[in-house]
């Protein structure tokens, strides 16, 4: 049987839980013996993207990139797990447009939310304007209009937004029905 790749494109602000969801959502696709790549924003940035900095056109390059590589990896039967703020709906959109089996989940958390989860610091830095540009704070962050998932971490347990995640890949036939464990007589 072929494997179907995808992109799993977790979007959101800093702290909304992109990371965390992806990692779990990583060690479920890889219990039920998927091929999966995770693509996290703060190491592309530190890898892939270093050198770029923070102005939009540099973000846009940074989120087409990652895009490019996941669109290569998925094509390969690999499912990619994204987890980036990607700020700018217009890229977010163009991706999806060049790619196949793209699911654009949003991990919707409010920019107060945020920043109490915040163990960087960096919202914090923002509002001293230590930071310029940051997103949610003087740079803005474009809700998707039709993700394909939404995630509410502030109504969901991290379990639940994974299960909600992996309840629409079943449905959509990426991956199979996990088998509930039966009792041996």
């Amino acid at each position: 049987m072929e494997r179907k790749g995808l992109i799993l494109w977790l979007t959101g602000l800093s702290g909304s839980g992109k990371t965390t969801i992806a990692k779990g959502l990583e060690c479920e696709l890889k219990e039920r013996c998927c091929l999966v790549e995770l693509l996290d924003g703060d190491i592309i940035r530190t890898n892939l993207s270093k050198g770029l900095g923070f102005s939009r056109e540099d973000r846009e390059t940074n989120i087409r990139r990652i895009g490019f590589v996941a669109n290569l990896l998925s094509r390969n039967g690999v499912m990619v797990i994204v987890a980036a703020i990607s700020p700018y709906r217009t890229v977010r959109d163009e991706i999806r447009k060049t790619t196949t089996n793209f699911i654009e989940v949003y991990v919707n958390a409010p920019v107060t939310v945020c920043e109490a989860r915040d163990v960087k610091g960096l919202y914090a830095m923002a509002r001293a304007g230590k930071i310029k540009a940051f997103t949610g704070i003087d740079d803005p962050y474009e809700e998707p209009l039709n993700a394909d998932i939404v995630c509410y971490t502030t109504q969901e347990s991290v379990e639940e937004s994974i299960a909600k995640v992996i309840a629409e890949l079943e449905r959509q036939h990426f991956i199979s029905t996990k088998p509930k464990n039966k009792m041996i007589d």
